[in-house]
């Protein structure tokens, strides 16, 4: 496999690093590097780490700074070939049947093809980035499919052929870490852990997606989510929800709502289970007031 030193003018870590930034995705050195290296090696990346920590963000802002389109393909359980790679469009290939009467009729032409995610990644893949996002939430023969898959970028469709890349794909796979990957798929690809960020660069985050915070109330909204963190709830706050607490505690303060109440007031934007609502009652407001000190 060829190395290519610059992809798209991005030649090295930092650059990337900035690239992304500008795209208002904060990317440490480590992170930078293994999607650097990853898209050097023309090799998939895989990202892992708990919900809410900015894996699928990553893919988004990685597809944005490359100017291609992101594809995305959701996997579930019970996932299979025909929702990843490509199925016949059996009715307008029955009417087309109808409609030639005696006359032939291709219907493996490319009007009767449906292309899903994986397909579209093949046939355009100078501009696209392939998200593979949750594996974790799919089953273990679709893992065992995707290896062939990651291994040659090309599948086979009886009916017209191989397709194959004519360079790799840009892919990111992500998970949740709810089961364990296949080692022989972790081999395929460059790895990269994310974890929650240090409370510092979460504020920056803050500061740099929300319109209408300052800084005290990011650095605040950082330290409760911190500390609800910390508890065993069954859903904890992810970046997404810490940006979007702070836009919603200083529109309510805004409107009259003084601190902590303003956080308590919003907390529906942090917290979105009810057990952990329960859990938490008796206690959340001491902990708010001690985020806002």
């Amino acid at each position: 496999m060829p190395v290519e030193r610059s992809v798209s003018g991005i030649d090295g870590p930092d650059r990337l690093a900035e690239a992304l930034r500008d795209a208002q995705y904060l990317a440490g050195e480590d992170l930078a590097t293994a999607a650097y290296l990853a898209l050097a090696l023309g090799k998939p990346l895989l990202l892992e780490g708990a919900p809410g920590v900015g894996k699928t963000e990553g893919a988004k802002a990685l597809a944005s700074i490359l100017g291609r389109q992101l594809v995305r393909l959701q996997c579930f359980e019970g996932i299979d070939a025909g929702a990843a790679l490509y199925e016949w469009n059996y009715p307008r290939q029955m009417l087309a049947i109808r409609q030639a009467g005696d006359s032939y009729v291709n219907i493996y032409a490319d009007d009767f093809l449906l292309a899903r995610p994986m397909l579209q990644a093949l046939q355009h893949a100078a501009d696209t980035v392939l998200l593979i996002d949750e594996i974790d939430r799919a089953d273990q023969e679709f893992e065992a499919f995707l290896l062939e898959f990651l291994s040659d970028f090309s599948i086979s469709i009886p009916e017209r052929g191989t397709v194959r890349a004519e360079r790799p794909p840009v892919v990111v796979l992500t998970s949740n870490r709810t089961r364990e990957l296949h080692e022989a798929l972790r081999r395929r690809c460059v790895y990269h852990y994310i974890g929650y960020p240090d409370a510092a660069r979460e504020a920056d985050i803050v500061m740099m997606r929300a319109s209408t915070v300052v800084r005290r109330t990011a650095d605040q909204v950082v330290r409760a989510v911190t500390a609800l963190r910390d508890e065993p709830l069954a859903k904890a706050p992810g970046v997404a929800e810490t940006v979007e607490w702070a836009e919603a505690a200083t529109l309510l303060n805004q409107q009259g709502a003084p601190w902590p109440l303003a956080f308590r007031r919003s907390i529906g934007v942090a917290l979105k289970d009810q057990d952990d609502m329960q859990f938490l009652d008796g206690r959340i407001d001491a902990m708010l007031a001690e985020a806002v000190g």
